[in-house]
């Protein structure tokens, strides 16, 4: 049974977390989308999609991509946007990504969600306006990803909003 603790132990029973086609099973905090995509391996290397319109996981369309590149052990937190979507695809490593619902009228406020990324199973995931995220390199080496946006970066008035990384406002620490 899942969540049950073993008799005269402290050991939990996994959760069914993963059906047979290897789909995760998760309650992701509102508005929040993953896509999941292959890799196909070639006779030099290995090709991977990062973004179709198809796909529909995109809020209008995208207007604007960057390559981050984050040395070992690094951590970018806290980070929001107000008015812009982000869809983020790791590349290279392994990345940690934490997601926090501050959205007072949403039905996940207060919500966390933790996603692992790497380029062994590509995933985009889609981080909705007023959504906390922060970045985390579990490599030794640099991890990188690219990011992409439905709006173009404005130069004048940057949609960027920041926390420090050990704000209590956000119910998760990255130590």
């Amino acid at each position: 049974m899942p969540g049950v603790q073993a008799p005269g132990t402290q050991a939990q029973k996994d959760s069914a977390h993963i059906d047979r086609n290897w789909v995760v099973a998760r309650d992701l905090i509102e508005g929040v989308t993953t896509h999941e995509v292959r890799s196909v391996v070639t006779a030099n290397g290995v090709t991977t999609e990062a973004y179709r319109p198809d796909w529909g996981i995109v809020e209008g369309e995208v207007r604007q991509v960057i390559h981050v590149s984050l040395r070992g052990g690094a951590i970018s937190a806290w980070h929001q946007h107000r008015d812009r979507w982000d869809y983020i695809m790791c590349v290279g490593g392994h990345l940690r990504i934490v997601l926090h619902d501050p959205r007072e009228d949403s039905p996940t406020n207060g919500q966390v969600d933790i996603f692992h990324l790497g380029p062994n199973r590509p995933l985009v995931l889609a981080i909705p306006p007023w959504i906390w995220h922060g970045v985390q390199n579990l490599s030794n080496e640099p991890s990188s990803f690219v990011n992409m946006f439905n709006k173009p970066y404005d130069y004048e008035d940057p949609d960027e909003w920041r926390l420090p990384r050990d704000t209590p406002e956000i119910p998760y620490s990255f130590n």
